[in-house]
């Protein structure tokens, strides 16, 4: 199996992407190989300095970079020598099972829509962000950012697109499925929570356990999806951030709090595309590098897409 990794994006592009690579290849299984995709002098530079064989890797020049600022459909489009851009040629010929970065997220997910394409019969891709647990473990929000504006039928196929992630990457058999909302009765919430949860109730496809409170999704007891649009998902998981560095700057050492630093999870993956592509946080460290690489091998290993595609093949 090979798994392509951005090594031009992030804030911190090359060395740490570099860097983060060099570990995860000490950790991969030894019949995955990565790919590196990025300006081939640098890697080979870096390689040199820290003495690493170079052909454990396989390195893909690129002589083009998406930056953070560009637009993501007229980045993609205009530097077609990217390394966005040829990671995604290389995943449309099948010769990665997965590609990650932690660069531009919106050139991320045009170079899905436009290559790999959506699975067919889901209406829009998302994202999700990791919830730790009170209890120990952790469930999963979603969307969390792509999606701003949902319609009822789109958070609907959240809650599938959550559980069969949680279930084959995690291995959580018949997760529960919770959706955000202002109250725990059906006929709280907005128009679209009502509407949703209306659908939901007599969705036999997932494990729907009702409506939950904002209050409620630190607890293990309560579910193990949690659905919202991706307007309030962003908001909630920026939320979450800032209990982190906020815990940090008071210099207070709390175990719980330190599992809602992002370097733990590496990254996300695009639910609804044909393939593995993981998203990171653009602040990444080589710690977090690596830990984005190992997920993604981990999401392609477990034929996640395979999952998707049979349980949306009648939708």
């Amino acid at each position: 199996m090979k798994i392509g990794i951005d090594i031009m994006g992030g804030d911190y592009a090359p060395d740490v992407t570099i860097a983060g690579s060099i570990l995860a290849v000490n950790e991969l299984p030894s019949d995955v190989k990565l790919v590196l995709y990025g300006n081939e002098e640098l890697i080979l530079e870096y390689f040199k300095k820290e003495n690493f064989d170079s052909s454990k890797v396989e390195i893909v020049n690129s002589t083009e970079v998406i930056e953070m600022s560009d637009h993501p459909a007229k980045g993609f489009a205009k530097k077609p020598n990217s390394s966005i851009a040829l990671g995604f040629k290389d995943f449309a010929k099948k010769k990665i099972k997965g590609f990650a970065s932690a660069g531009n997220t919106g050139a991320m997910l045009v170079g899905a829509m436009y290559t790999i394409k959506q699975v067919p019969g889901v209406i829009r891709p998302c994202i999700t962000g990791p919830l730790p647990q009170v209890g120990g473990g952790f469930s999963i929000l979603l969307d969390v950012g792509i999606n701003p504006d949902c319609r009822p039928d789109v958070l609907q196929q959240y809650a599938k697109l959550g559980s069969l992630y949680i279930e084959h990457v995690y291995g959580i058999k018949n997760p529960r499925v919770a959706l955000l909302n202002i109250g725990g009765e059906p006929e709280k919430g907005n128009l679209l929570v009502k509407a949703t949860y209306d659908l939901l109730k007599d969705d036999d496809t997932v494990n729907f356990v009702g409506n939950i409170e904002g209050n409620e999704l630190f607890d293990a007891d309560k579910a193990d999806v949690f659905v919202t649009d991706g307007f309030t998902g962003n908001v909630v998981l920026k939320e979450g951030e800032a209990f982190y560095s906020l815990i940090k700057k008071r210099k207070l050492v709390d175990e719980y709090f330190d599992k809602f630093n992002p370097d733990q999870y590496g990254g996300t993956p695009i639910l609804g595309v044909n393939g593995a592509v993981i998203i990171g946080h653009g602040s990444s460290n080589a710690k977090t590098i690596k830990n984005m690489i190992m997920h993604t091998w981990k999401v392609a290993n477990a034929e996640l897409t395979k999952k998707i595609t049979q349980a949306f093949k009648n939708v």
